[in-house]
Order: C-alpha cells, then sequence, then structure tokens
C-alpha cells in the first residue's frame, strides 16, 4: 500500500499513447492517476469526459492525467470517440492517456480492486481510485470510490489548489474553501511570525478563549 508522502511506484505500462515507464512520462509535473471499472460502461464514460473538459485546467496547473482499467488498449481505443462525443470534444487525438492493465498487476499493487464488481468471467474490476502525486512523485492524496459512485473531479480539481497553495505558504484550507477564499494560518505559526507573515490575520473569539481559529486572506 501507498502512504500519503511515499514515493510513488515507477511501474511499466502499455497505454493508448505506447509503453510508458511513469516517472519518466510524469517528468517534472504533479499527476493524477485514476482508475475506472471497466469501458464502454455508462458513469466511467461520463467521468473520462468530464476529465476531457476539464483537462485545460489541469494544464494549467502542471497537473498530468493517466487513467487506468483492467481493458485492453485496442479496447481503450475503440472507447475513445464515445467520450470525446459525450464530452463535447471535436479536436483531433485524445488529451490524455488511459493504461491497459489487463493482468490486474497494477491494480492489484495500489489496491484498486472493487470486490463487489466483477467481469463476464466473475473476476474483480478496478474501483475508482484517485491518486494525486507532487513533482517530486510523492502521493499527496488518495480516494477510493466504489464502482457505483461516479466522482466529483471539480472537488479533485480544488484539492490540487489546495495542496499547491499549502505547499507555498503556511496555510491550511478550511471546509468547503475555494480559490480566492479565506484561509487559516496554521498552527505551527507563531504569534510574532503571524505578524510579519499575515499582516491581514483575523481572529476568531471562541468560547474558549483560546485564539487557534486565525483567518487570512488567500496568499
Amino acid at each position: 500500500m501507498v502512504n500519503l508522502g511515499d514515493v510513488f511506484p515507477n511501474f511499466s505500462a502499455d497505454t493508448t499513447v505506447g509503453p510508458i515507464k511513469f516517472h519518466d512520462w510524469l517528468g517534472d509535473s504533479w499527476g493524477i492517476l485514476f482508475s475506472h471499472p471497466a469501458d464502454f460502461t455508462p458513469v466511467c464514460t461520463t467521468e473520462l469526459a468530464r476529465v476531457v473538459q476539464l483537462y485545460p485546467e489541469f494544464a494549467k496547473r502542471g497537473v498530468k492525467v493517466i487513467a487506468l482499467s483492467c481493458d485492453s488498449v485496442e479496447t481503450h481505443k475503440k472507447w475513445l470517440n464515445d467520450i470525446k462525443m459525450y464530452a463535447g470534444y471535436s479536436m483531433e487525438g485524445f488529451p490524455y492517456p488511459l493504461i491497459a492493465d489487463e493482468d490486474r498487476k497494477l491494480a492489484t499493487t495500489l489496491q484498486m480492486i472493487d470486490q463487489d464488481e466483477k467481469d463476464s468471467q466473475g473476476i474483480p474490476l478496478t474501483a475508482r481510485a484517485v491518486f494525486i502525486i507532487d513533482a517530486k512523485k510523492r502521493m499527496r492524496l488518495s480516494i477510493l470510490y466504489p464502482a457505483t459512485t461516479g466522482r466529483n473531479f471539480d472537488e479533485i480539481l480544488r484539492v490540487i489548489d489546495s495542496l499547491q497553495l499549502t505547499d507555498k505558504h503556511r496555510v491550511a484550507t478550511p471546509v468547503d474553501w475555494k480559490p480566492q477564499e479565506h484561509v487559516m494560518v496554521q498552527p505551527t505559526v507563531s504569534d510574532e511570525e503571524v505578524k510579519t507573515l499575515f499582516p491581514q490575520l483575523t481572529i476568531v473569539a471562541l468560547p474558549s478563549g483560546k485564539n487557534y481559529i486565525r483567518r487570512t486572506p488567500q496568499p
């Protein structure tokens, strides 16, 4: 199992753009690896189409995207036109690659298997996993959804904004935060430091009398 902060495995895989070595493909970029149960299925088509629509937003943040299922490269390629049509995408090619993991080796290593969702041979399929990897190849977030629940990729984009912001500044993002909203100063910032780092600080008065909710405009 890969834990938060671990270096993500550097696997080799066949994809719709040819063989890749994951770390080489990622380069100096951030990355999202997400799995889906099967090609030519309804929820998966909506998900991959939504990623096509959001792809410019991921690219703007320096994030590469790659998908994975237990289908073959040939099956992936046949499915791409359906995804493009559903996404309303008319450009040539496809904006991101799909990994073929027919032997489920990668899905098993990364614990992506959904035991309740099986193919026609009764073999478990991949669940809806999401991994966010930073430019140092460290895993920064993982989410695992069952096959019956489609993901919210706007939320995944929001998480990336939070991760990249909090890497640069000593802040944390509160519940339901969106870019440009106020953030919280991290508890590790001393009262002396905060005067210099966050001059527009607001302290929320609490019944406990403790001054731990320190809000500031987004840096």
